[in-house]
């Protein structure tokens, strides 16, 4: 079942992304904003990838292992609770990742090349989705999420950060 998020489908925070996603169809957004994002990317090089707004600010390279990162804890998720496990799953710290990343010792043609293959993965993943799955629910943060929100809050997340690319980085 495709359609938007209704507001019991994920806790508050997370409409911050979805509300960013524009459209009905979450492969469809998915699949378009794979193009925005390799078309951002491009326009970057090696040495400026490791460019930083400010001092304590995460690098284009760090920024970009973050957005691939995290599209594998959304997905896992979904993934989860599609499959009908009812176990919670623990929270996902955006900083332990990223210092745990290294991120600017790899080169940014590895990071956009990996990034579109985690977008691909992710993209057969939802299209594949039997429909029943698409309004399970499970517990991940201590929030409970349908499939459906979580496919929303992946294309949001991305969403958000190209345009923080955009305003602050380039």
């Amino acid at each position: 079942m495709r359609g938007r998020p209704e507001a019991n489908e994920a806790a508050p925070y997370y409409f911050t992304y979805i509300n960013q996603a524009e459209g009905d169809d979450p492969v469809e957004i998915l699949k378009a904003q794979l193009d925005e994002t390799r078309s951002v990317l491009a326009g970057i090089n090696e040495e400026q990838s490791l460019h930083r707004y400010a001092p304590e600010k995460w690098s284009i390279r760090q920024v970009v292992n973050h957005l691939t990162d995290t599209e594998r804890s959304f997905v896992f998720r979904a993934l989860w609770f599609a499959r009908g496990f009812s176990t919670p799953l623990p929270s996902y710290d955006q900083n332990i990742a990223v210092s745990g990343a290294a991120a600017d010792s790899v080169s940014f043609a590895a990071h956009r090349a990996e990034f579109e293959q985690v977008r691909a993965s992710t993209i057969s993943f939802f299209t594949n989705l039997p429909d029943e799955a698409w309004l399970r629910t499970g517990i991940a943060s201590d929030c409970q999420f349908t499939v459906r929100a979580l496919a929303f809050i992946a294309a949001g997340h991305v969403a958000h950060h190209l345009r923080i690319l955009r305003e602050r980085y380039l």
